[in-house]
């Protein structure tokens, strides 16, 4: 994790002793696609920008439509001006930047387009400032991460040669299931070694989950309470307001588990509950990490049944405007089963965190938006305050705001002025209010991570497996209940009764986003 300072033009470079950033020549598959255009090259423009770009880099689009390569700056372009965090888009940086972007038309299973990639990687008029040094982003549809991975390497542009550096961006869903994530870590691995293998988990880029180390080992006022003793339970949640849109045929075969839990989640979960490492680099930290999974036994048939939730939105309104039912939206089958939300109790079987219960929950077409971790204390005794009281002192609560608006809050009991009684308060700590520095985009950080080989924030293979076991588990729980329907919840609710009751019937509740708060 970085110990380096945002400046307010430079976004932070995550390494405590960063290497010097050389020329590279960045090659992103699928370069027409959704993700390029709204996250990846705006990523690019925004390094170049801030001067973490280094001269002589280039951007080799790869992908299967025949197009210029003034075409293919100018869609770029246009995705910018629309994309970018920050506006106006400043046309000088993006007029040096579109000098060194290019377009490649080829099939991503076709070896010999990767001979002719390779080919034109050396002739580029960059090339020897680029010196070899190659990053592969594999933005394209899970079936092709494999073959992409096998043909570079066939084309010799996996192997590093005269101490160039060959590094292969995944982005996610990798694997669908324990086996297929165990056949992708194997072709992988084959062609790229695992330390040059970057599975890029954007949520891992957002300021106040790196924070989440800093917070917890950096602060003495926390460490001794984050345990069994003072904690009662964890709360993480990743709401989401829209539907599925456009995204119908892809989700209908993923699923809130899959696309949600599996990933994000399971970030946001072992960063919560990881002991300390060793030191701050990128092994000891993923160490702790895969450490908290491999402490969740894999969950029995009856636990799953009883301490997990599914269910899907069956219409209503969100903001005003009508949404329809998941069964309506395009591409997805009228009969689907797939769940759109779900919600589980987890417990790790460790001495830290034994007894205390971690509630997940993820769900499309909520309420409203955001992704936060709540750590809910235990109560203090209230006998010395009973007289005075109508009800039991709240529990403290520890909000980690992951997004939007990215904060800390702290909310405590204080005494009501001129009252015989206490009423909770909050005291708040916002990264935009709190700095008065740049805050860049999750991917801005994570490319330049990748760039310099700095893995600390990217998923490891034994990692992403064991969520995977984990995942699997609670699939196969559902699968085994049968085929009743699944519970439906109203579009702008935060989802099914039967969320509520996983916690009421431990006496708990979810804690409502600020944003409902009344």
């Amino acid at each position: 994790m970085s110990l380096a300072t945002l400046t307010p033009d430079c976004p932070q470079v995550l390494s405590a002793n960063p290497p010097k950033l050389q020329p590279v020549g960045a090659v992103i598959f699928g370069a027409t696609g959704d993700l390029t255009h709204r996250k990846i090259v705006p990523a690019f423009y925004h390094l170049a920008k801030n001067g973490l770009l280094p001269d002589g880099s280039v951007i080799i689009g790869f992908a299967r439509r025949p197009k210029s390569d003034d075409e293919f700056r100018k869609d770029l372009f246009e995705a910018l001006q629309k994309f970018s965090h920050t506006k106006p888009v400043d046309e000088a940086v993006w007029k040096k930047l579109a000098q060194h972007i290019y377009y490649f038309q080829g099939e991503l299973d076709d070896q010999a387009a990767y001979k002719k990639l390779a080919e034109k990687l050396k002739s580029l008029p960059e090339s020897k400032e680029i010196n070899g040094n190659y990053l592969f982003y594999l933005a394209t549809a899970p079936e092709f991460f494999g073959p992409a991975a096998q043909n570079l390497a066939a084309a010799g542009l996996a192997t590093e040669e005269n101490g160039s550096k060959r590094r292969l961006i995944v982005e996610k869903p990798f694997g669908t299931d324990l086996a297929s994530a165990k056949e992708l870590n194997k072709t992988l691995q084959a062609s790229f070694a695992e330390r040059d293998i970057f599975r890029i988990d954007h949520y891992l880029g957002k300021e106040t989950v790196q924070n989440m180390i800093y917070l917890r080992f950096g602060n003495s006022i926390y460490e001794p309470i984050w345990n069994r003793l003072y904690i009662d339970h964890v709360q993480i949640t990743v709401a989401e307001a829209m539907g599925v849109e456009s995204r119908g045929g892809y989700y209908d075969h993923a699923g809130a588990v899959r696309d949600m839990m599996q990933n994000h989640m399971m970030q946001l979960f072992t960063l919560t509950a990881m002991e300390a490492p060793a030191s701050l680099d990128a092994e000891s930290i993923r160490d702790e990490k895969v450490k908290v999974l491999r402490s969740i036994s894999t969950p029995t048939l009856d636990f799953l049944q009883k301490n997990t939730v599914r269910a899907q939105y069956g219409g209503g309104f969100i903001n005003g405007k009508p949404v329809p039912s998941y069964r309506q939206e395009d591409k997805v089958a009228q009969n689907s089963m797939t769940e759109t939300f779900a919600a589980a109790r987890f417990e790790i079987d460790n001495w830290r965190w034994h007894g205390v219960p971690f509630y997940l929950r993820t769900g499309k077409a909520l309420a409203t938006s955001f992704t936060e971790i709540n750590i809910i204390f235990k109560r203090p005794p209230g006998t010395l305050f009973s007289n005075a009281s109508d009800e039991q002192l709240r529990r403290n609560t520890l909000r980690i705001r992951i997004q939007p608006n990215e904060s800390i809050s702290l909310k405590f009991n204080a005494k009501v002025p001129g009252e015989p009684r206490s009423e909770p308060v909050e005291m708040a700590f916002s990264y935009k209010g709190g700095f008065n520095h740049y805050l860049p985009e999750a991917y801005e950080r994570l490319i330049v991570d990748a760039m310099v080989g700095e893995s600390t924030l990217f998923t490891r293979s034994d990692e992403v497996e064991e969520a995977w076991r984990i995942i699997d588990a609670v699939k196969g729980a559902w699968t085994k209940a049968g085929g009743r329907d699944l519970p439906l919840y109203a579009c702008g609710s935060m989802g099914p009764v039967e969320s509520d009751q996983l916690l009421a019937k431990d006496g708990r509740y979810w804690i409502r986003p600020k944003e409902l708060a009344t």
